[in-house]
């Protein structure tokens, strides 16, 4: 995948030399133009992935630019900056194809880069796995249909891709893509996001607020975490499924939306509903169509080409023609990733800091990849270890690892070297005197 392109307009020259700056030290191929006048040469002589866009500039309206953006170049993602917003600003932009809309106490480096990254431009998983071509195919086919999706995996697999690859190759793709972490909002909050509120609803609400669902008509909301929403919200829910309205917070007014549902969970739903934690209806209204995203254990071929990946588009710059060891991809595919891809990417950024050369060595690796469980050649018969086994076979390596020193091996281990000395006799490796 080639570097983003990325046009900044911003009448302000202190904030364009700043931002793009920063952006283009961390990857993105930045132009800048301070006027509408400016920017429109611009996007005559160039394609750009992401165009980030002031509301207000001296000869016009970002809005009128994002519709000219849209219509020449669909695939184009736009985010609206302005000093002052409303929510009818807001939802306006939101209906004309923008992907979000930031105030000027949200307009930093840390947020349009959080903003940027979101929009990467490839929608395809690295790899060239069967698990990774299966999970192309089922996107490929459910993506331009309206049906409901559940996407399933453990944290860190890739949820929110996924969704917006089925976003991104739907019929939906020029409308609005909205996330929604269900996990990270009290209820009463949650609601408020999702439905919006009438003014005087509740203690605070001084105006009217649209939710999400009002955002995102037209285009997909994805629901992720979707297993942690109590079940007074679960029947709102089902009831903007069923029929396509809903009420805001202290409302009396059926509102209809167009909105396609992609839900996540990491969670067992079928677990849940046994409990009683879960509506029945509920989930099958949401596992119309489901996606199972394999954990990264289980496509350890597709690590090498994922590796590679995180090296060229690392935020080091320097970095990005490093390669990597024999001994330290062993130790890489050996380990098991309970952090999935997320984990694997964060490693990796680890390791690029520490080294100092153009090669990733096994010491510029965490002690616990260096060190820790893995899945070879012992375990992979019956896939999975008891707990002694894989006690053993830990001590066994970190002992190799530190050339049979003991008080060093007993560190890591976070033990005594008396007790070490009493387990190596357990396991055989030192006879009893």
């Amino acid at each position: 995948m080639s570097e983003i392109r990325l046009l900044l307009v911003d009448d302000e020259e202190f904030f364009r030399e700043s931002v793009g700056k920063k952006l283009s030290l961390t990857g993105y191929a930045v132009e800048s133009a301070g006027t509408l006048e400016e920017a429109r040469g611009l996007l005559r002589t160039h394609t750009f992935h992401v165009a980030l866009l002031d509301m207000q500039l001296p000869d016009g309206s970002g809005l009128d630019l994002l519709s000219e953006i849209k219509e020449t170049s669909p695939s184009t993602e736009v985010i609206l900056l302005t000093a002052y917003a409303t929510v009818e600003e807001a939802i306006r932009a939101m209906k004309q194809g923008a992907h979000d809309f930031l105030t000027k106490l949200e307009r930093n480096q840390t947020a349009l880069e959080r903003q940027v990254e979101r929009l990467q431009p490839s929608t395809r998983f690295v790899g060239q796995s069967a698990q990774v071509r299966d999970l192309q195919r089922l996107i490929e086919r459910v993506a331009p249909t309206d049906s409901t999706v559940l996407i399933r995996g453990k944290s860190g697999v890739g949820k929110e891709m996924v969704a917006n690859a089925i976003h991104r190759q739907s019929p939906r793709a020029r409308q609005p893509f909205v996330v929604v972490d269900c996990a990270s909002l009290h209820e009463n909050l949650l609601q408020s996001e999702l439905f919006g509120h009438e003014k005087g609803a509740y203690t605070g609400a001084i105006s009217l607020k649209h939710g999400l669902f009002e955002v995102a008509d037209r285009g997909t909301i994805f629901l992720d975490e979707i297993g942690e929403i109590t079940p007074p919200l679960q029947v709102k829910l089902l009831r903007v499924l069923e029929t396509g309205t809903f009420r805001r917070l202290g409302g009396t007014v059926d509102i209809r939306v167009d909105v396609r549902v992609i839900a996540a969970t990491n969670r067992s739903l079928e677990g849940m509903m046994k409990e009683g934690g879960f509506r029945e209806d509920l989930y099958y209204r949401l596992n119309v169509f489901a996606i199972t995203i394999p954990p990264l254990r289980e496509r350890r071929n597709d690590i090498p080409l994922l590796v590679e990946h995180f090296i060229h588009h690392s935020s080091i710059a320097s970095k990005r023609a490093a390669t990597v060891s024999a001994e330290a991809m062993e130790a890489l595919s050996r380990y098991p990733w309970p952090g999935n891809v997320r984990e694997l990417k964060n490693v990796i950024e680890h390791a690029l800091i520490l080294c100092d050369g153009d090669e990733i060595e096994r010491q510029h690796l965490p002690m616990g990849i260096r060190m820790g469980p893995s899945f070879g050649a012992e375990d992979e018969a019956t896939g999975l270890l008891t707990l002694e086994e894989a006690e053993k076979s830990y001590i066994r390596r970190v002992l190799h690892e530190c050339k049979g020193h003991r008080q060093k091996a007993a560190h890591i281990l976070g033990i005594s070297e008396r007790t070490l000395y009493r387990k190596l006799q357990e396991i055989g490796e030192i006879q009893p005197s």
